[in-house]
């Protein structure tokens, strides 16, 4: 049986205790077997990592110590998973440019806080996005600094005229990409428990986690 370590903590805005476990919960009913970690010093337990499939990151902000960073980053590399959505995993350690190459992206503003803006899938016969049409949320539209050698698939376009110099930006919001043997996924959606209350945001993240861990 595959194995899932979801670690969560800091900001306690984005809800990642409950964030975590409602995909706890979906991918122990994929038959996948699950272990849930609130402390960074789980990526210093060499045997710990290495017994993952993947891992879950859902940690706004907080610290990385440099040894944490280099042992995260050393499993991911090898071949271990990573998926996360939102700040959990796109503005979690502003100091650790090294975690953020592997992420392929960081958030650096959500213009005009709580918006309605909508995600257009653009990949559409990829796997994790395969049958979703385009959805609306109302919620942080994150705006990154991203890499662009991310396989995208899907945007979100800024429509918000208080920041006109951004005005019909296009922004990828769902991506993939590799860190070594590593499969990396990320969505920006997720502020909190209620982005997950209707079908494609829980959907596309979940599809994302079995790509990473090798099932899709």
């Amino acid at each position: 049986m595959k194995k899932i370590i979801f670690v969560y903590g800091g900001w306690e805005g984005h809800q990642p205790k409950e964030t975590t476990e409602i995909f706890a919960k979906i991918m122990e009913k994929e038959g996948y077997d699950v272990e849930i970690s609130n402390t960074l010093d789980i990526f210093l337990n060499e045997k710990k990592l290495n017994s993952a499939n993947l891992i879950v990151i859902n940690w706004t902000m907080g610290k990385l110590t440099l040894e944490q960073e280099k042992s995260l980053l050393k499993v991911v590399e090898k071949g271990v998973g990573i998926a996360g959505w939102h700040g959990g995993m796109g503005d979690a350690f502003r100091e650790n440019t090294n975690y953020q190459f592997m992420v392929g992206g960081q958030f650096v503003s959500h213009p005009g806080g709580i918006v309605e803006y909508e995600v257009n899938i653009i990949k559409k016969e990829d796997p994790v996005v395969k049958g979703i049409e385009n959805f609306k949320l109302v919620s942080e539209q994150y705006y990154m600094h991203v890499d662009p050698s991310n396989e995208v698939l899907a945007v979100s376009i800024f429509k918000n005229k208080e920041f006109f110099w951004i005005e019909k930006t296009v922004m990828p919001c769902v991506w993939k990409r590799r860190y070594g043997k590593g499969r990396v996924f990320y969505a920006s959606f997720g502020h909190s428990v209620s982005d997950f209350e209707i079908f494609e945001t829980k959907e596309i993240i979940k599809r994302g986690m079995l790509w990473a861990i090798g099932d899709l």
